[in-house]
């Protein structure tokens, strides 16, 4: 078995490679030759602590079997220790074998905004420049960084309660050439030609009147029952992508589908479907898109697959 550390990891992972071998696994989805099992939640002694098991064997490509065990332990931060944490753990698809783990805290932090930017590739306006962040966490540098190499952003819009990380992402921000700005909600929204929320939230970051024709919203944090990033509003005035339709009705953001504002049945097309040209991206210059990110295992696998690759051809 071979263990492949976070520094390690690190040597090889970036925002291309990450981008290659989400955009990979989402085509691989939305495939017969691929199964994503059904993820399991749930928490150590203290039940604010919790993790997540997801699952998936694909033979689209070589074939990959394997998981990731992700973990939030809140209390870590006063340790010394990161929040987040993922171990992706793959198997030896004709024996069973546990044949590698990664230790993949920063490389999680690469797919996840990896997804975001590759569905913005998709259905963003492609002179978008004005993006707003929901979030000034240890994620939305990522997501951000990941934006910046695939649209020509040149304003950012920081929306944070804990205006000193928010500071420091702005900081980050401004080092690398972009205007960016502490801003309430409302102001974000209304400028903003892309809307990003990675957060933790349970209610509505924003209102849906204040999302403008032609901007693109994608939620990064729900991955589980009760977490809630968007207005439900906003569904009846936008098309809907998921990395996984189902999934994403169940533990994502469109588990608030059925409500009074948006129908249980209203249409989630698969991010898949639309790379392969089957359902299509944005329309037109005025549509709303809104994807969401509940994360899927075969991310996980084709990412770790890649870092091996990677290692293996130095």
């Amino acid at each position: 078995m071979r263990f492949i550390s976070a520094a390690e990891c690190l040597t090889v992972v970036s925002h291309p490679l990450a981008f290659e071998a989400v955009e990979a696994a989402f085509i691989a989805v939305a495939s017969a030759q691929s199964t994503l099992f059904p993820v399991l939640i749930g928490h150590g002694s203290e039940t604010s602590s919790r993790f997540t098991v997801k699952s998936a064997t694909q033979s689209v490509t070589t074939p990959l079997t394997g998981l990731k065990i992700g973990t939030y332990w809140p209390n870590n931060s006063a340790k010394g220790l990161p929040n987040h944490n993922s171990y992706i753990m793959l198997l030896n698809d004709e024996t069973g074998e546990l044949e590698t783990v990664l230790e993949g805290g920063k490389v999680n932090a690469y797919r996840t905004a990896a997804a975001d930017a590759v569905a913005a590739k998709y259905l963003a306006r492609p002179d978008a420049t004005r993006l707003a962040i929901f979030g000034a966490g240890h994620q939305a540098f990522y997501e951000v960084d990941a934006l910046l190499e695939i649209l020509p952003i040149a304003h950012v819009y920081i929306v944070n309660r804990d205006q000193t990380r928010a500071e420091s992402l702005r900081q980050h921000l401004l080092n690398k050439g972009i205007d960016a700005r502490l801003s309430d909600a409302e102001t974000a929204c209304k400028a903003a030609d892309i809307i990003v929320t990675a957060t933790g939230s349970r209610s509505p970051l924003f209102q849906a009147e204040w999302v403008k024709p032609g901007t693109h919203v994608a939620s990064m944090g729900s991955d589980a029952q009760g977490k809630q990033e968007l207005p439900a509003e906003l569904f009846n005035q936008a098309r809907l992508f998921a990395d996984l339709p189902e999934q994403s009705r169940t533990i994502g953001e469109f588990q608030h589908l059925a409500t009074q504002f948006a129908a249980k049945d209203t249409p989630v097309n698969a991010m898949g479907d639309v790379i392969l040209g089957k359902t299509p991206g944005r329309s037109n210059r005025d549509e709303i898109t809104v994807f969401d990110s509940s994360g899927i295992a075969l991310q996980d696998l084709f990412i770790a697959a890649a870092i091996v690759n990677a290692l293996d051809s130095f």
